[in-house]
């Protein structure tokens, strides 16, 4: 997720409302801000895109020196991800897993093609609109690196439903889609070092935590780790 509410900039005002498959999604301006809002929860703006862009960094740094590694990014958000991920030439294919069509949405044909629009026209990307564990439960895809930017941390999920990512069940699906050597990286508001036993004794070697510094109150982090070759 992204970023933190700015209630400074007055009333947002709502640029579009559309019922999801998960609920009612809602976008959202306020001020110099684009806001995503899930069932009447503020999920993420665009305010700044700092963890994100470690998030995918700490991933790439992570992994060997193979050519153009292919990553899989949990979640299109605002899009931080994955314009920071297309900027780096070193990435080879890059998928995003999106389960909101009215989130792609917004970035094809919407007010958060400003941060996209390149990216999407990138011939290495690839959007597919399916629900993430769905998803590494049954595609038969294998990447380097797993960038997961989904919820508010393992222990803060959007939808009860994501809570299974984060159990040992849900990391050997992660591990099912990453090749040997591959890096798992996690986005968390907050640091989780019940997650990091929990990746451990999942089969994840190397794993560690990176912080964010941000304004006031707990960094995020990303969990990073890695499956044995």
């Amino acid at each position: 997720m992204t970023g933190t509410h700015d209630s400074s900039a007055g009333e947002p005002v709502v640029l579009d409302r559309r019922e999801g498959p998960y609920g009612e999604v809602a976008l959202r301006r306020s001020g110099a801000l684009l806001q995503i809002i899930a069932n009447g929860c503020f999920l993420m703006d665009t305010s700044d895109g700092r963890s994100e862009r470690l998030l995918v960094d700490a991933a790439r740094d992570a992994l060997d020196d193979r050519p153009a590694p292919e990553v899989l990014i949990g979640g299109l958000g605002v899009g931080f991800s994955l314009a920071h991920a297309a900027a780096d030439p070193r990435w080879g294919r890059i998928t995003v897993i999106e389960r909101e069509p009215a989130v792609i949405d917004w970035h094809r044909a919407g007010p958060l093609a400003e941060i996209s629009a390149g990216a999407l026209a990138d011939p290495r990307t690839r959007v597919v609109e399916a629900d993430l564990v769905h998803f590494v439960n049954e595609t038969s895809d294998t990447f380097d690196a797993v960038c997961l930017d989904i919820d508010n941390g393992p222990g803060w999920t959007v939808t009860e439903g994501n809570q299974g990512l984060y159990t040992p069940r849900g990391l050997a699906a992660c591990a099912r889609v990453l090749r040997p050597g591959g890096v798992l990286a996690t986005w968390s508001a907050q640091p989780s070092p019940e997650f990091e036993g929990t990746l451990r004794n999942a089969g994840f070697r190397q794993v560690r935590t990176e912080e964010v510094p941000v304004a006031r109150g707990v960094p995020d982090v990303v969990h990073l780790a890695v499956r044995p070759g």
